[in-house]
């Protein structure tokens, strides 16, 4: 009952914040403070890797970190690192659906990258969600089957191949010698 008293609001009221700030079926969510140097690397990295193996992408597939996914009129986000393939419409915001979404995990980020954003891209069709933890050097890969997510790697060390359109490969190994 109580939550029928939480003020909702739109892509029209997320518009006009200061601040970095992500929205969520309404609700707003402060963005963490400014990532750590090891959060940057790793993003960075991650990128690198992605954008190389991309280059040559006959399918148009290509990588962006922190751009603002509209999902819809009442949610917007902003995961660290998509890889989108095909036609994207518009020249500000993504809003087509990615086919691969990386969140670098925090202690500020767990819950909501754990919880919230695992609901929101099983929900609007995200083939592959990433979780990287920096502090434990792991990873999970999740892939979307059946409108659902399961777990396809978890891991530090190693490779996983994801299927798109172009081919992917990420190397952990190589990312974490670079931390």
């Amino acid at each position: 009952m109580a939550k029928d008293f939480i003020p909702r609001y739109t892509l029209e009221d997320y518009k006009h914040w200061e601040g970095d700030w992500e929205l969520i079926d309404g609700i707003p969510y402060a963005m963490a403070p400014s990532p750590v140097w090891k959060h940057q690397r790793l993003s960075l990295l991650l990128a690198k890797q992605i954008e190389e193996q991309l280059e040559n992408c006959t399918a148009k597939c290509f990588v962006c970190q922190e751009v603002d996914w509209i999902v819809n009129e009442n949610t917007v986000v902003r995961p660290d690192i998509v890889v989108v393939c095909g036609k994207v419409e518009g020249d500000e915001h993504l809003k087509k659906v990615p086919e691969v979404i990386f969140e670098i995990v925090s202690k500020a980020t767990v819950f909501k990258d754990e919880k919230v954003k695992f609901k929101l891209y099983e929900e609007e069709g995200v083939k592959y969600y990433v979780l990287v933890y920096p502090d434990r050097r792991n990873i999970k890969i999740f892939e979307l089957k059946d409108d659902k997510y399961g777990k396809v790697f978890e891991g530090g060390e190693g490779k996983f191949t994801f299927s798109l359109e172009c081919p992917l490969t990420l190397e952990f190994t190589a990312i974490w010698k670079r931390i």
